[in-house]
């Protein structure tokens, strides 16, 4: 099951709209290049299985 979640880039600090799969758990790590300025950003992500809210936490990759 996928859903979409939104993080600030690291970088630029310009919102971008991710896919998150939610049956992959409930902490995952994974990184993803920023659609505006193309620099990846490490995403941290935490679901709660209860609510399947998502938080994204975002940083440079390097």
């Amino acid at each position: 099951m996928e859903n979409t979640a939104e993080y600030q880039c690291a970088y630029c600090g310009e919102p971008n709209l991710t896919f998150v799969d939610l049956s992959a758990g409930e902490y995952q790590s994974y990184v993803e290049d920023c659609q505006v300025c193309c620099r990846p950003n490490i995403l941290y992500i935490s679901i709660d299985p209860d609510r399947l809210e998502i938080d994204i936490n975002s940083e440079y990759e390097g």
